[in-house]
């Protein structure tokens, strides 16, 4: 797990809802039980900042960091698709932009994150439009026009977009090791687990969910094969992450107080 993807793991599901901003102490002692070193974190934390997803700034209890507007919205955009539950509408409409231009890996990435997928090297669709994809073409300095493409759902048009933008076999793939790689770490925390073990397995479900942003478009339930795997490891991801949940607050709380009262645990803070 990278210290960078960690910390905006940590802010959006933990530090959002408490404020957005906490000390570097505290940074450094809630990714600890992940195996990040300080260090790391002090080198993630300053790459953030340079890239405007974090802003400095002085607390009482030392230097900390507040999540910049920029942040917050796509914390809060991502935490809206982890916590998913519950049918995905489709109006039948599919968002096509044609671009002038090739894209660069950073800004493809940002697109799939958004919901597309690629038709061609100069084509992306999407199930339903972003606004953020204006941004994203417009900073990369590509031209584009847009239209929405109508198909019905389960037409030969509709499959056609659907199997050309997405690999849906390796999707499922992807889903059923998902599961298969949690389950144990989950269903290990018990009632006689400690809360800084249901944070760190609690932490571990949500980072391997969290990756699914930038590869699953969510298609309705008529654009996919039946039995959709994805709808089971949802289920999953839920019932866990709910569990689990009240354990790992605890831990962060106390994680935070702890900090602010001067008791950090760490000689280098």
């Amino acid at each position: 797990m990278q210290a960078r993807s960690a910390l905006f793991d940590l802010y959006g599901d933990y530090l959002r809802p408490r404020g957005g901003r906490a000390p570097v102490a505290a940074l450094v002692r809630l990714l600890a039980p992940l195996g990040i070193a300080p260090p790391a974190v002090r080198t993630a934390v300053s790459r953030m900042v340079r890239q405007g997803w974090l802003h400095p700034l002085r607390l009482v209890s030392g230097p900390g960091y507040l999540l910049t507007p920029k942040a917050a919205r796509r914390l809060d955009e991502a935490s809206a698709r982890i916590y998913r539950t519950g049918r995905v509408s489709w109006d039948g409409k599919f968002d096509l932009m044609l671009l002038q231009g090739p894209l660069g890996k950073r800004e493809a990435g940002r697109l799939a994150f958004l919901g597309y997928g690629p038709l061609g090297e100069n084509a992306w669709v999407a199930p339903r439009p972003a606004e953020e994809a204006d941004a994203v073409l417009r900073e990369a300095g590509v031209g584009y026009e847009r239209f929405s493409a109508s198909h019905a759902a389960g037409s030969p048009g509709a499959a056609d977009v659907v199997g050309k933008a997405w690999d849906l076999t390796e999707l499922a793939r992807s889903y059923e090791d998902f599961v298969s790689d949690l389950r144990p770490v989950v269903t290990s925390v018990n009632a006689r687990s400690s809360d800084e073990e249901a944070y760190a397995a609690r932490f571990h479900l949500v980072h391997a969910w969290r990756s699914f942003l930038f590869r699953d478009p969510q298609l309705p339930a008529t654009l996919l094969p039946a039995r959709w795997p994805g709808t089971s490891a949802a289920g999953f991801f839920d019932r866990h992450a709910t569990r689990l949940r009240p354990a790992a607050d605890r831990y962060v709380e106390r994680c935070l107080q702890s900090v602010s009262r001067g008791r950090v645990g760490f000689s280098d803070t």
